[in-house]
């Protein structure tokens, strides 16, 4: 085969559209088509994908207006996912979607609140959080050159799935993605064991030189090409998920509930629509109809459209095999808990793009892309197996059966060197930021044994003027932002 000039990129939903948009937009000066195989969707009404802030640069990217595409889709923005315990026997935390603190004496604000927690102070790590003041609060954070200088703020979206694969649909048409439909789709293979073409059935046929595989769990393509599947059911408790929409909150809140109750966790998922729920749970230690009724009692909300699916996380032990990419669950599926999916597929497309073929021979490209996805999962599924694994919920079946489950070596460590040092080690690959660590880790209660010793130099009075100046900056920062609703309102 000679370097690919033609790309077939067949699935469903998101990451379909998502995948083919990307291919089409920074391909297409090369002279690179992309045809679309748009297979049955699978989405119900409520499907929500819960975003990390990384989306909106791709959006940019694409050309994507973001305004509009809140409006189109009635989706909501998010600074953050708030962590409760129904049963109160745990403080909730914040995990935010920015900075935590701001340096002192030009050095990480950290170990000072490390070493302040230690002599008796009584702040929370998320009340020095400029996001996660203004989530709470109900308010959206429009930057400026205080806020900049002050630390990082990001933000993801709560965007209604079927609404979002359409806008996604309608952009792929924009760009001249060549658009096919087929309720099935059948790989034939060359005699070297390459895709060469796909059949759509009605004496319909697809042909092409590399192909992208976004077809969920089903795997069509890698399935066919024998590539077997590791799984990680060892590292998550949750084996069912459960999705349903409720009424739209009055008032929406710009970031996600996660509550935890004895048998798994319900979230809450406020959009401009409606509230998406999803609850996760062990199927042997709670019936479907069980799941259903305490989401509703957990939420407060009726409930409506509830579909039951299995959750098997694991990967693809190749993405790329062949002359097939797999993206999406194709090639990874993850555990429901911080809406990585898209991200997942995202960084699929962006580190394909610097590998993709120039040449006939791409053995060591494929081979850098597998290596290289390998790694970005597994880090992934260790922030999410961290939630699991670190909890300090009441004791239950469920949550003792997460503390029991496995951690890869690479999370043991990093949770064995911040529970020693208050240090998180960084790894090649890594998605989420030191700060989305210790916030995970502080609110489920790992607790450093010490800081780094060379913030003692900062004198305490110092420190305690900063601490006063973060928190007064926070609040008249805070008071300064325009409501979630008003800004949706007049954004959209």
């Amino acid at each position: 085969m000679s370097a690919p000039v033609s790309i077939v990129v067949v699935g469903r939903d998101a990451a379909l559209w998502l995948s083919a948009c990307v291919l089409r937009a920074a391909l297409r000066p090369a002279g690179v088509g992309v045809t679309a195989v748009e297979l049955p969707t699978r989405l119900t009404p409520a499907d929500v994908h819960a975003s990390l802030p990384p989306l909106e640069a791709l959006h940019g990217m694409l050309g994507l207006d973001e305004a509009a595409l809140l409006r189109a889709t009635r989706g909501a923005f998010s600074l953050g996912q708030n962590f409760a315990d129904v049963s109160g026997a745990t403080p909730a935390f914040f995990h935010a979607h920015g900075a935590y603190g701001a340096p002192i004496d030009n050095r990480d604000f950290f170990p000072f609140w490390l070493k302040a927690r230690g002599l008796g102070l009584n702040v929370a790590l998320d009340d020095f959080s400029l996001t996660a003041a203004a989530a709470r609060q109900g308010r959206v954070l429009l930057p400026d050159e205080e806020t900049e200088v002050f630390g990082r703020t990001d933000y993801g979206y709560h965007l209604p799935a079927l609404a979002y694969a359409a806008a996604l649909k309608g952009l792929a048409k924009r760009l001249g993605v060549e658009l096919h439909q087929a309720l099935s789709v059948a790989p034939t293979l060359d005699a070297d064991g390459e895709i060469a073409a796909l059949d759509l059935g009605e004496g319909r046929s697809v042909r092409g030189d590399l192909f992208v595989d976004a077809t969920g769990g089903e795997a069509v393509l890698m399935t066919a090409l024998g590539v077997a599947r590791e799984s990680w059911r060892g590292h998550f408790p949750a084996d069912r998920v459960l999705r349903a929409q409720g009424p739209r909150f009055a008032s929406l809140p710009p970031y996600a509930d996660i509550r935890a109750w004895a048998r798994g966790w319900v979230g809450l998922h406020p959009s401009q629509a409606a509230t998406h729920v999803v609850q996760a749970y062990a199927g042997d230690l709670c019936t479907d109809d069980q799941a259903l009724e305490m989401a509703g009692r957990i939420s407060g909300l009726a409930l409506a459209d509830a579909v039951v699916s299995v959750s098997d996380p694991g990967r693809r032990v190749q993405a790329w095999s062949r002359n097939c990419v797999a993206v999406g669950e194709a090639a990874c599926a993850f555990d429901p808990v911080h809406g990585v999916d898209l991200q997942a597929v995202q960084l699929g497309l962006v580190h394909l793009l610097p590998l993709f073929p120039v040449a006939a021979d791409f053995d060591a490209e494929r081979a850098t892309y597998n290596a290289t996805m390998r790694e970005v999962y597994e880090r992934l599924r260790d922030f999410q197996s961290a939630h699991y694994v670190a909890n300090r919920y009441a004791k239950a079946p469920f949550w003792e059966r997460a503390r029991a489950a496995t951690a890869s070596d690479v999370l043991a460590h990093k949770i064995a060197t911040f529970q020693a040092r208050g240090d998180i080690p960084p790894s090649e690959h890594e998605t989420f930021v030191a700060d989305s660590w210790r916030a995970l880790l502080t609110g489920h209660g790992v607790t450093p044994e010490t800081h780094a010793p060379m913030i003692d130099r900062t004198s305490p009075e110092v420190v305690k003027g900063e601490f006063r100046r973060i928190l007064s900056f926070i609040k008249d920062q805070v008071l300064k932002q325009p409501s979630h609703d008003l800004y949706l309102e007049s954004f959209c």
